[in-house]
């Protein structure tokens, strides 16, 4: 079941030209807080005469200030028998191998085939999850985007979820990417530090071209180069949405498979066009982290899915590139 949202639309009165596109909204829409109107602003959901503005933004006689407000999400979510890959788990974390296409917990339209759906089945719907995420993200402490496979962390009490949650604010939780990216990037590794923030023109993306952006910074190698690829790993420093996607495609090398960032839906090598992969050539690798309880250091590492493996393959074929040493660096992430 999907739930529509609602959309207001004012014309601005000559009364109230020149105050601020904020405050504006809330004599409005008196049901909202400036707050969270002003969250709207940052999705992307308020436009003035078609064009995405910022909370300081004056508005003129005679403008047409449109807003979106996302329908409520469900109360809860169902169980579903999902399969789940589970990685390492006891009574306090577990760690899940997340496919691509599976979403983390339900919004934006999507209410079933979630890994919380998943999550409750497994770990049943009583104390076997934290709760301190709500009713509609158990567990949750942390996310993958919908086209990003690998390593998840699962809190399964309260006490855990809070201390992880702490591990993950102070940057004490190490995330290790693999991605394959469109394009040469120079060195054979580097630092990226641009601020992410949400893109006002088109909602579900975020940009690097904000100064208001949030800090972020990824620690990148160089693992393979073949033809116009390369295969890298990322840390991740900081942990803001579409991050890695966000900072290689603001360097032009956008993640192969990720066309919301730039790159094409088949890839070409000289005259050989690949089929296409159907996902993002982005994988959480491993992750580690202090167990919240024993304090003892935990390290997962999720094998990289056969998809990617099988891409890799077809890819050094096209390019004439020896296997063997393709074989050599794909191999420490099976």
């Amino acid at each position: 079941m999907t739930h529509s949202a609602e959309h207001f639309e004012f014309i601005v009165p000559g009364e109230d030209a020149g105050q601020r596109l904020d405050r504006f909204l809330v004599s409005q829409l008196p049901a909202l807080s400036r707050s969270r109107i002003q969250s709207l602003m940052e999705e992307g959901r308020v436009y003035v005469d078609g064009i995405a503005r910022k909370a300081s933004h004056r508005v003129g006689p005679g403008e047409t200030v449109a807003v979106e407000i996302p329908a409520p999400p469900p109360p809860g979510v169902e169980a579903e028998p999902i399969p789940l890959e589970i990685l390492y788990e006891d009574e306090d974390v577990a760690v899940i191998n997340k496919p691509a296409g599976m979403i983390v917990h339900p919004g934006a339209g999507a209410d079933s085939g979630t890994m919380v759906a998943a999550l409750l089945h497994r770990f049943g719907q009583g104390e076997g999850l934290s709760s301190v995420g709500g009713p509609l993200r158990p567990g949750i402490v942390h996310r993958l985007d919908k086209d990003t496979s690998g390593a998840i962390v699962i809190a399964r009490t309260d006490a855990a979820h809070k201390k992880l949650a702490e591990d993950f604010r102070d940057r004490l939780v190490q995330k290790t990417y693999v991605a394959l990216l469109h394009g040469k990037i120079k060195g054979d590794a580097g630092t990226i530090e641009l601020p992410v923030a949400r893109d006002l023109r088109r909602r579900a993306r975020m940009t690097a071209r904000r100064r208001e952006g949030r800090p972020a910074r990824t620690d990148w190698r160089a693992r393979l180069r073949v033809g116009n690829f390369t295969l890298i790993e990322a840390d991740l420093r900081t942990g803001r949405t579409h991050q890695i996607r966000v900072h290689f495609s603001a360097l032009g090398c956008p993640v192969v498979g990720d066309t919301l960032y730039g790159a094409p839906r088949q890839e070409r090598v000289g005259t050989e066009t690949l089929p296409p992969l159907n996902r993002n050539f982005l994988h959480a690798a491993r992750v580690a982290f202090v167990h919240p309880r024993t304090a003892r250091r935990i390290e997962v590492r999720a094998p990289l899915p056969p998809e990617l493996v099988s891409y890799v393959a077809q890819l050094g074929r096209a390019a004439e590139a020896d296997p063997a040493s393709i074989d050599a660096v794909l191999r420490e992430y099976l």
